[in-house]
């Protein structure tokens, strides 16, 4: 048979022939759970047949179900992305969340959380409403978000300043970010023992050296005495810092802490 001749006639298997190959696989298989237990996969198994059954037509004399097939397929394509829209959407949804677009996704949800945080602090500072934000990055802040009250929210300034209103019962205490969601508030922080400290800082700023003494989380102070906003690294207050040098300090340790992800595995909780 020529069909038979042919296929035993291919050229030999290459490493870009079984690349090919398990992408084609991996496709598939993606696709296949996408479907499974959704109405598509009754309609896929339903083309698996119509297709079947036009190869059986070519096969053999069935000249009208092969005419009949061929125009039908040409508008199939059309009528299966009106009545399957809601599974593409959610396939091309699947797809987003792979991890080659999760890094571009997650760096844009940081610059969010910055933006966010920089508006609450201003608006604190100038309400002269006292509060620590505490960001996470490689070390884990389980205990301290245990200590607190669990909230699991997405990062707001309407939220931050809203939880830290002298009135509100979480304002006392601090809230920490994770993963760029709000995890908890209230918290309570570890006051730092070091002597050398000026006398004019507060109990949050003592806090938050204490806990940048500990881990290396990025703490924001907001001062209710002097509506000044400070930031605490690595056991250090950074104090009278403009708008910009807030956001570039932000964005230096935050973004730094995306890239160490992506180079080492996190560390255990604190």
């Amino acid at each position: 048979m020529p069909q038979l001749r042919d296929l035993l006639d291919r050229p030999p298997l290459t490493a870009w022939d079984v690349v090919d190959i398990l992408i084609v696989s991996l496709l598939i298989y993606e696709a296949l759970k996408l479907i499974r237990g959704t109405r598509a996969m009754q309609m896929a198994t339903g083309f698996v047949l119509v297709l079947l059954l036009f190869y059986i037509s070519q096969a053999f004399p069935l000249q009208t179900v092969s005419w009949l097939i061929r125009n039908v397929l040409a508008y199939a394509v059309f009528a299966a992305i009106v009545l399957f829209q809601a599974d593409i959407r959610r396939a091309l949804s699947h797809l987003g969340r792979a991890p080659f677009f999760r890094y571009f996704a997650r760096a844009e949800r940081a610059a969010e959380t910055i933006e966010e945080v920089l508006t609450a602090a201003g608006m604190l500072a100038k309400a002269r409403v006292g509060a620590i934000i505490v960001i996470e990055r490689m070390i884990g802040l389980r205990n301290y978000v245990e200590s607190g009250i669990p909230l699991d929210a997405a990062v707001s300034y309407d939220l931050l300043t809203t939880i830290f209103q002298p009135s509100a019962p979480m304002h006392d205490g601090a809230v920490i970010i994770q993963e760029d969601r709000i995890a908890a508030a209230s918290c309570f922080l570890p006051l730092t023992v070091n002597p050398k400290l000026d006398r004019d800082l507060g109990t949050r700023h003592r806090a938050a050296i204490g806990l940048t003494e500990e881990c290396d989380a990025l703490a924001i102070v907001i001062s209710e005495e002097r509506g000044e906003i400070s930031l605490s690294v690595r056991g250090r207050i950074e104090r009278r810092l403009s708008t910009v040098d807030r956001r570039v300090r932000l964005q230096e340790q935050i973004f730094q802490k995306g890239r160490a992800r992506e180079a080492q595995p996190a560390e255990a909780d604190v």
